[in-house]
């Protein structure tokens, strides 16, 4: 099982990889198709074409590690198509949903509560 902390951040690539690759090849990817470092400490994930199998690839300790997870029947279900771009920022929740065969389409969540930060609020130094 993956475990990360829950701060770490969540990127996907919206177009398939060769899932071939392995640490040298999807750390290419990354820079290559998500832009970012893949030295950063966040999450990246990838499917092949027939999304069939899922690879995440991460940077921890000095070491990269590479997680994947291969259906023998079926498919991972795309992302809902409201989130554009060349890779899509995932929080864990979606993640595992999407790992495990839930289809992110159908889901409905409720918008979840933050406080607002105004100025007057915000911790001051002595």
């Amino acid at each position: 099982m993956l475990t990360l902390p829950s701060s770490t951040k969540i990127f996907m690539a919206r177009e398939p990889v060769d899932v071939r690759k392995s640490f040298d090849g999807l750390s290419i990817a990354v820079r290559a198709m998500l832009e970012k470092d893949p030295m950063s400490g966040y999450l990246f994930v990838f499917f092949n074409r027939t999304r069939t199998i899922v690879k995440a690839l991460y940077w921890e300790r000095g070491a990269f590690c590479v997680w994947s997870k291969r259906l023998e029947r079926g498919r991972f279900t795309p992302l809902p198509a409201s989130r554009p771009g060349q890779c899509v920022e995932l929080d864990w929740a979606d993640l595992m949903m999407l790992v495990s065969g839930v289809d992110l389409r159908s889901v409905k969540r409720r918008p979840m509560w933050e406080p607002r930060r105004s100025e007057s609020s915000a911790p001051t130094s002595v």
